[in-house]
């Protein structure tokens, strides 16, 4: 029997995360090996559903699982809304911070954006310096932004 008291969820902030290991080339990857691990957060108060303005956060953890110092100098990413529609965001560093991480070191942010759909995504990559002189990109895949309880 089906009752008439029918319950609704509020929204939660919900994280999502993703791992992803980032080899930073063919050549000794042990070397310049990094890992990327994504948590992506829907954030209700800061979205108006009116306007079509969805905002995330993501925090972003970054290891240094490689065998040599290694500083994050420069980040680019691609913001993709569910239309296909894109912004592409560059700039020194992360939060203000060109971190360097010594082998077994992390560091960890949390940044924000704004799509204009329930769903999208992010991808990008790092720009790092090892201590030895060796730049290499980090890549990261793209992993989604959705607002909790719609269907990609």
């Amino acid at each position: 029997m089906l009752s008439n008291n029918v319950m609704f969820w509020p929204f939660f902030m919900v994280d999502v995360i993703q791992k992803i290991v980032c080899n930073a080339g063919m050549i000794e990857t042990e070397k310049y090996e990094i890992e990327v691990t994504v948590s992506t957060t829907y954030l209700p108060d800061h979205s108006n559903i009116e306007e079509n303005r969805y905002v995330f956060s993501y925090t972003i953890k970054i290891s240094n699982t490689g065998t040599i110092a290694t500083q994050l100098i420069s980040r680019h990413w691609i913001v993709t809304n569910d239309d296909g529609s894109s912004q592409e965001v560059k700039g020194l560093g992360v939060v203000g911070e060109q971190p360097l991480l010594k082998p077994g070191d992390s560091f960890e942010y949390t940044s924000g954006t704004a799509i204009f759909s329930p769903v999208g995504s992010m991808k990008g990559s790092y720009q790092m310096a090892a201590e030895d002189g060796h730049h290499f990109n980090v890549p990261i895949p793209e992993f989604f932004l959705s607002v909790p309880r719609v269907l990609h």
